[in-house]
């Protein structure tokens, strides 16, 4: 007959869902330690549990080996000749026993064995609950309602308790204890504090399992779910498709008078849920994953980035949109392309500026107009002026303000914008066209002859607007050294 405190083990393995033999191996673990430290030693320390009488024996015990050379820890090994000295019929790998009493470890020992105990334990029913659940994950599982914490609920799965975070729970919903719900295993923590099993009221699967127990037609596969698309406690958007043409699959979840999806609808505590007949086409799976709104044209705009571009009424674009855009963002999430809604006053303006841009001539550098010069060029440059339609937009005042640029300067630059456009006055010399080459080559020279011109006639314009005199003309031996610095 069993003792009794193998009979009180065998009690414990029952209620905690574990092997007896864990529990035995976590008492004579916790003895063999606490002999250990009673003791102060460092030998090797074992405890056995006897279970027909109870007693547990604690020892020490050393490994004989052939020869003093083969001892390599004086305090766990023992040389063949040493242990026949105490043990006649000993081998050599065998152990020799040194037995301790265990009934002087006192109060501090047991409390330390009692902790170890515990924590072994506890660790072989955090093993068997994994064991027992890992392999379930997105399972529908019927829990109990144990209590309510501030944020999360704790069910009792019957052989574990499972937890179920704020952000796992529909805004709709309030639980109260030893009250039944259907809940899905999303994942066991193990090494979670407290319990490990984490369970959610709102994930996908849950509505999937809802419309599986309550329609005949998906439970057979006759109609397929092929993708579904939740926000907890707000909308649920579902596709469904039927494999035989006869059967409806958008009537067969709805059911008569709508009794199958509004038993759904109680059990999610009123959430809305829009069925929708799936399309292998994109487009026309966009439009109806958009209901209830109605969509004038739906495009492709980039294929390899799953982009679609959404054409709507003026009138249906904020019902397109939903509430805070959830109705967009449901319908993105059940088509797995993203979506960009316009109106059609929106798309209609983008239209026309893409036409302006298209007809807007090509801007031209300035540099293409020879007639200004280098210096000139270089001065239009530096404010900015980088375009030849830019400097023909630009006002005669606008001009005056750039500094180096006086009104002979500026007379220059609008004579040579006229030309650069073919506009001649009478009297002007058009460009021979015969011999181009020459008139190229003549044009930088006399362009800049003629800005050198330009600049000495502005030069008193700017000493007057600087507040400095102009100085007295030089004699006339002197000019073709001023000409040429």
């Amino acid at each position: 007959m069993a003792s009794a405190l193998y009979q009180t083990i065998e009690v414990l393995s029952r209620d905690k869902g574990i092997d007896p033999e864990i529990v035995v191996s976590a008492v004579e673990d916790a003895i063999a330690l606490a002999t250990r430290k009673y003791y102060k030693t460092q030998e090797n320390v074992r405890a056995e549990l006897d279970r027909e009488t109870g007693e547990i024996r604690a020892y020490a015990y050393k490994t004989v080996v052939e020869t003093p050379e083969q001892v390599e820890d004086p305090i766990n090994q023992i040389t063949l000749e040493q242990a026949r000295a105490e043990v006649e019929e000993v081998q050599a790998g065998q152990e020799i026993r040194y037995y301790k009493a265990t009934d002087v470890l006192g109060r501090i020992a047991a409390q330390m064995a009692k902790q170890i105990i515990f924590q072994k334990v506890r660790e072989a029913e955090r093993d068997t609950v994994f064991n027992e659940y890992n392999h379930r994950v997105n399972e529908v599982l019927t829990a109990t309602v144990k209590r309510n914490e501030p944020q999360d609920v704790i069910f009792d799965l019957g052989k574990a308790e499972a937890r179920m975070p704020k952000r796992e729970q529909s805004r709709l919903e309030q639980f109260a204890v030893g009250e039944r719900v259907r809940v899905v295993l999303l994942r066991v923590d193990r090494a979670a504090r407290g319990p490990q099993v984490i369970v959610s009221r709102a994930a996908k699967e849950l509505v999937e399992n809802l419309f599986r127990s309550e329609v005949p037609e998906i439970y057979d596969n006759t109609v397929e779910i092929r993708a579904i698309a939740r926000e907890a406690g707000e909308r649920t958007k579902i596709a469904v498709m039927s494999r035989d043409k006869d059967v409806d699959p958008v009537g067969a979840c709805v059911g008569m008078k709508g009794m199958r999806v509004q038993s759904i609808i109680r059990e999610l505590r009123g959430e809305k849920i829009d069925i929708i007949e799936y399309s292998d086409e994109v487009t026309t799976f966009a439009e109806k994953a958009l209901q209830p709104a109605k969509v004038s044209r739906v495009s492709i705009t980039d294929l390899g980035e799953k982009q679609l571009e959404v054409i709507v009424d003026d009138t249906q674009l904020s019902l397109a949109i939903g509430k805070k855009g959830q109705n967009v963002r449901l319908a993105a999430k059940l088509l797995g392309w993203k979506i960009d809604i316009k109106s059609e006053e929106e798309k209609r303006q983008e239209v026309e500026q893409q036409m302006q841009a298209m007809s807007a001539p090509a801007a031209t550098p300035i540099e293409q107009v020879a007639e200004l010069g280098e210096s000139i060029t270089q001065k239009l440059i530096a404010a900015g002026i980088t375009t030849v339609e830019a400097l023909a937009d630009m006002t005669p005042e606008q001009l005056e303000e750039i500094p180096g640029i006086g009104e002979k300067t500026l007379e220059k630059i609008g004579v040579a914008v006229r030309h650069y456009f073919g506009q001649y006055a009478e009297g002007e010399e058009r460009p021979a066209q015969a011999e181009p080459a020459p008139a190229e080559a003549a044009t930088p020279e006399a362009a800049e002859a003629s800005n050198a011109e330009a600049a000495q006639a502005d030069a008193p314009d700017e000493a007057a607007a600087a507040g400095v005199e102009p100085e007295a003309e030089p004699e006339a031996e002197s000019a073709p050294s001023e000409d040429a610095g």
